[in-house]
């Protein structure tokens, strides 16, 4: 198993009572921009732009919070090795002091393709994501699958939700979420193994 993936298993296993423990990220509010929040498409690429670090740049959290409602819940699921199912659920602030350590060793994750289903003021997207994270010298190369629920209050879009799940060899990413890349698979559309 990749330490990438047991990162990502120990943090969907954390109990809520570990959040409190982590060093708190400053997060300052600031206004957000309007070509990140006033179409969905915008969103999404700040959605992506904001995650992408080298080990020694200034984080972008900031920005990133500018994205959501006050209450957005982040919620990340796994199946450990064992094949039992874990969750874990935090809000901004819980899931940037929980990323921080990811996100600092060098992180980029970018949109491989997306569905978007809206009515009216709501939408429910569907992101497969690729990315890859620096540790110790090397690079771990991952897949997965964002779903975010997003709404315009008539002057902007807000993200109230984001769940996810990274694609592991018992669950790929469904062809049916790729249809939109143009491409057989996540490896044809990543242009990566």
């Amino acid at each position: 198993m990749t330490w990438m993936l047991k990162l990502l298993l120990v943090l969907a296993a954390l109990p809520w009572s570990h959040a409190g423990r982590a060093q708190a990220v400053a997060v300052r509010e600031v206004p957000a921009r309007s070509a990140d929040v006033g179409t969905l498409d915008g969103l999404m690429r700040a959605f992506y732009e904001v995650v992408n670090t080298s080990p020694r740049s200034p984080r972008q959290w900031d920005r990133d919070r500018t994205l959501y409602v006050p209450w957005v819940r982040f919620i990340a699921t796994s199946t450990d090795p064992s094949g039992a199912v874990k969750t874990r659920i935090w809000t901004h602030q819980q899931y940037v002091d929980a990323t921080e350590p990811l996100v600092a060793g060098g992180f980029k994750e970018w949109e491989v393709s997306r569905k978007t289903k809206q009515y009216g003021n709501i939408a429910h997207i569907d992101s497969v994501y690729a990315g890859e994270a620096a540790a110790d010298g090397t690079i771990e190369r991952f897949t997965g699958l964002n779903s975010i629920e997003a709404y315009f209050d008539g002057s902007r879009w807000w993200i109230s939700s984001v769940m996810w799940m990274s694609a592991s060899p018992e669950h790929p990413i469904p062809g049916e979420f790729l249809e939109q890349a143009g491409a057989g698979s996540l490896s044809a559309a990543t242009g990566r193994p």
